[in-house]
């Protein structure tokens, strides 16, 4: 595509303005003439070759350009009748050079960026026209018909809508066009070379195709006058300070997020919104690089005004605080979950006249791979374990769902529910010795040894990026225990829970049914101390779980031993009853935030299971576990299965409620 500015005429109706140089060297703001502003606009979007047509003081003009050390192809055409035939003549110097799509415009033409953007964009040949200007009296106008336009001039009213000397014109219809103008000329006829360019075109109209392309009330508009000068020159200022707003979640920056800012900083001054780690954490995955490193990040990029914080999805906030003329972001939110977001959007720049500009979203598959790396990085050990600490820093409660072989760890990798623009997903797994042992079919007495459990850790960490905690169930001997702690950390694993009690195992969940014995205040609290001895990194956290309320010795008893256990040095509590009421897990919460705010609270609700997440969070609780729900849900699916087959003597009836193998197979990555 080629650019042709048409800067033969004299501008004899600009005044002292023009009596020592072309018109499109006027001033039309303190670093701007029209011709340089063209020049840097097309350049932008991508035109390099560029033909100019000179006339009037042509040198002046020429080396006016060549100061400029554009990155452009330039080729000047000088119209040596300049002073006695019009513009028309001037593109007929120039047809040679003309074989290509065509932006053609002219040198008086001053617009903003997003009217050349869509010019140049559109598939069709097109006009600038406006349906939001009253028609001028003596410029031109474009006769509309079924979609195209049929003529142009400034004597036409009917019909008509104000049109602006700015075109895209595909090279087909462009010869027709061309070739008519060249018809004019060599005729020899006087009058034909002094006429518009548009009186040729209108003969042609038929075959040479022209849409309409409505600017409405853009800036798109000739510098005829002092007084047109003085027009432009107010809506260049008022659009140069413009505001336009967008927001980032991404912690990895590539040529598509480059390419979508350029854009946006053409429509004013840019304000990026950094999403917070917490605000990316929600609803994506858990950001590799922190916000203060991503705010650094955006900082750096040339031509960026702004960069503020973006607490949630919701724009809401920012919107009210910054007022920005445009919002700009990739159509892919148009549909699915973030559509509410959208909409919210939408509603708050309305209130003060904002618009919502939306660019085609970048889905190109070496995006995707960056992507993919991005999560290999977020699944090694060194990367995974301190994101569990971080999370509850950052969001105040997390949640964990049972896992016990790699496809339920798919399960929870890859589970969202999308609610009114908000993502929610679990933040982390939970590797249950209950559920390790009955994937196994074997007693939860801890039979199935370490060497097997990591095994169950390291098919969950092939597949997912997702922290996980790890039941340690009472930790085995101190000695044993100070070697799991190692093991885990190599691992990648981010927290060991441990039970106060001895001797054979059993569940919890007997209670007082079965004999339990508990551990010493002082016995645990040296295996606590011993494991914080051992480890190596300061993000991997031990968890003291108190069986107190399970074996019923009483909440006294409960809140001496967790003072005790976190004076030993555990990073976490875990409070556990199986009770249906959660009255006695509320005050032990309540009695332990009272004297102590910062050690880590640890829930599972698996018998109190009415009280809701943000109750528990309220309450002071940052981690929720959803012990075995996977493991449960599968027994009773799978045995409904084997039952129908043998009832049925076929699979017929057992396929209808079961999920085809290929949507299965989809939920796990190609590169395992």
């Amino acid at each position: 595509m080629k650019a042709l500015i048409l800067n033969s005429g004299m501008g004899t109706r600009m005044g002292v303005l023009t009596s020592e140089q072309p018109k499109c060297m006027t001033e039309v703001s303190n670093h701007e003439t029209i011709l340089s502003r063209q020049l840097n606009t097309l350049s932008q979007v991508g035109i390099d070759d560029v033909i100019i047509t000179t006339g009037y003081y042509d040198g002046v003009l020429v080396n006016y350009v060549q100061s400029l050390e554009l990155p452009l192809n330039i080729t000047f055409v000088k119209n040596e009748k300049y002073d006695s035939t019009n513009y028309i003549y001037s593109i007929y110097c120039a047809r040679d050079y003309l074989d290509d799509d065509i932006i053609l415009m002219h040198g008086d033409m001053v617009f903003e960026n997003s009217v050349l953007n869509d010019v140049v964009a559109s598939n069709a040949s097109c006009m600038a026209v406006s349906s939001s200007v009253a028609l001028p009296e003596k410029d031109f106008k474009a006769v509309l018909k079924d979609g195209r336009i049929k003529e142009i001039g400034i004597e036409f009213f009917s019909e008509a809508v104000a049109a602006q000397p700015l075109y895209k014109i595909n090279k087909a219809d462009w010869k027709v066009w061309l070739d008519r103008i060249t018809d004019y000329i060599e005729s020899g006829e006087e009058n034909k070379q002094k006429c518009y360019a548009e009186n040729a075109f209108n003969e042609v109209s038929k075959e040479c195709i022209i849409t309409p392309l409505d600017v409405q009330n853009r800036l798109c508009n000739e510098v005829d006058t002092t007084e047109d000068l003085a027009v432009v020159s107010s809506r260049l200022h008022e659009i140069e300070n413009r505001t336009v707003y967008m927001c980032f979640s991404t912690d990895m920056l590539h040529g598509g997020h480059i390419s979508i800012i350029r854009k946006a900083q053409k429509l004013g001054k840019l304000i990026i919104g950094v999403m917070s780690d917490e605000a990316v954490a929600s609803y994506k995955r858990y950001p590799l690089i922190p916000y203060e490193d991503r705010k650094a990040m955006f900082s750096s990029i040339a031509g960026v005004w702004k960069v503020v914080k973006q607490d949630s999805l919701s724009y809401k906030t920012n919107i009210e605080k910054y007022q920005p003329d445009y919002v700009v972001h990739g159509d892919d939110w148009q549909c699915g979950f973030q559509k509410p977001v959208r909409d919210e959007v939408v509603s708050e720049l309305a209130v003060y006249g904002g618009r919502l500009v939306e660019f085609p979203y970048s889905s190109e598959q070496k995006y995707k791979d960056l992507e993919a790396r991005t999560k290999t990085e977020l699944s090694m050990p060194h990367v995974r374990r301190g994101r569990l600490k971080r999370s509850m820093e950052l969001q105040g409660l997390i949640t964990a769902m049972e896992a016990h072989d790699g496809l339920t760890g798919l399960i929870v990798e890859n589970t969202i529910v999308h609610d009114k623009g908000e993502a929610h997903q679990f933040d982390a797994m939970w590797v249950s010795s209950l559920c390790d042992s009955t994937a196994k079919g074997k007693p939860d007495i801890e039979l199935v040894d370490m060497t097997s459990r990591f095994r169950t850790i390291e098919d969950l960490m092939e597949v997912t990026t997702k922290p996980i905690i790890f039941d340690g169930d009472t930790g085995g001997r101190r000695e044993h225990f100070t070697y799991t702690v190692r093991s885990l950390e190599r691992l990648g694993v981010s927290m060991v829970i441990i039970e106060d009690k001895t001797g054979l195992k059993k569940n919890s969940l007997f209670g007082t049914e079965v004999e339990q014995t508990q551990d010493s205040i002082e016995n645990f609290s040296a295996k606590i101390r011993a494991g914080k001895a051992a480890q190596q990194t300061k993000e991997f956290m031990i968890c003291a779980r108190i069986e107190s309320l399970i074996l019923e010795k009483g909440l006294d008893d409960a809140l001496n031993r967790a003072r005790a256990y976190v004076e030993a040095g555990a990073d976490a509590i875990m409070i556990h009853s199986r009770k249906k009421e959660p009255d006695e897990i509320f005050e032990f919460i309540d009695q332990f935030r009272s004297v102590d705010k910062s050690t880590f609270l640890v829930v599972v609700p698996t018998s109190f299971n009415t009280v809701t997440e943000e109750e528990f969070k309220d309450r002071g609780v940052n981690v929720v576990i959803y012990a075995n729900q996977l493991m449960r849900a599968t027994v009773p699916a799978i045995q409904k299965a084997a039952e129908t087959v043998l009832i049925n003597h076929r699979a017929k009836e057992c396929d209808d409620f079961l999920m085809p193998f290929s949507e299965i197979i989809r939920l796990i990555p190609e590169e395992v």
